[in-house]
C-alpha cells in the first residue's frame, strides 16, 4: 500500500485569489489544521461602519502589528497589494486560488445575494444591501467581473517581483483545494 505524503506548508501561509474564490473558507480550514491564527485582511481594511476604510499607512501599520503578534504562525487571506510585501516577506507558502471564472463567479453571486437579502454583517458593521448589490457600481457582482483579469495579473506580478522565500502553490479546482486541506501539514 502506498503512503500518501503530506504537503508541508510551514506555519505562515498567504492566500490569494479573486473575490468568491474561497480564500476565507480555505484560510479557516488551514488555520484549524495547522493550529495557527487566521487573519482576514478585509476585516482589518474595512475597519469602520459604512465602508469607511483605513488609509494606506494605517492599514500597513495594523497588518505589521498582526504579523508581529502572531510571529509563531498565521494564515492570511486577501488581495491587498499595499501590504503584500509585508506578508510575502514572512510567508512560508503562498497559495494562489486560480479556479475557473464560472466557479468563482457563481460562488460570488450566490454569497453576495444571500448576504444582501439578510443584511448580514461582514466586518465592523459593514453590510451589503440589495440596492448596493443590484443597482450601483459598488456591487460585488460588478466588481467580480471588472477585477477578474487585474487580480490575476497583479497576483502574478507580486509573486514574481516581490522578494520572498515562499513556496508557491497554484490551485485550479475545488477538488485540488479539498486535497490541499486534506494533506496540509506544518
Amino acid at each position: 500500500m502506498a503512503t500518501v505524503r503530506g504537503i508541508g506548508l510551514g506555519a505562515k501561509v498567504a492566500i490569494y485569489g479573486p473575490s468568491g474564490s474561497g480564500k476565507t473558507t480555505l484560510s479557516r480550514a488551514l488555520g484549524a489544521k495547522l493550529g495557527v491564527a487566521v487573519v482576514e485582511l478585509d476585516a482589518i481594511f474595512h475597519a469602520h461602519p459604512n465602508w469607511v476604510d483605513l488609509a494606506r499607512e494605517e492599514f500597513r501599520e495594523r497588518v505589521a502589528e498582526v504579523l508581529k503578534a502572531h510571529s509563531d504562525g498565521w494564515v492570511i487571506d486577501g488581495n491587498y497589494g499595499m501590504v503584500r510585501d509585508l506578508i510575502l516577506a514572512q510567508a512560508d507558502t503562498a497559495i494562489w486560488l486560480r479556479l475557473p471564472f464560472r466557479t468563482v463567479y457563481r460562488r460570488l453571486a450566490w454569497r453576495t445575494l444571500a448576504r444582501s437579502v439578510v443584511g448580514a454583517e461582514l466586518w465592523n458593521g459593514n453590510r451589503e444591501s440589495v440596492r448596493q448589490t443590484l443597482l450601483t457600481r459598488d456591487s460585488m457582482l460588478w466588481w467580480g467581473i471588472k477585477s477578474w483579469r487585474t487580480t490575476a495579473a497583479k497576483t502574478h506580478e507580486a509573486l514574481t517581483t516581490i522578494p520572498h522565500h515562499a513556496r508557491i502553490i497554484v490551485v485550479r479546482s475545488p477538488k485540488q483545494v479539498r486535497r490541499l486541506v486534506e494533506l496540509a501539514e506544518r
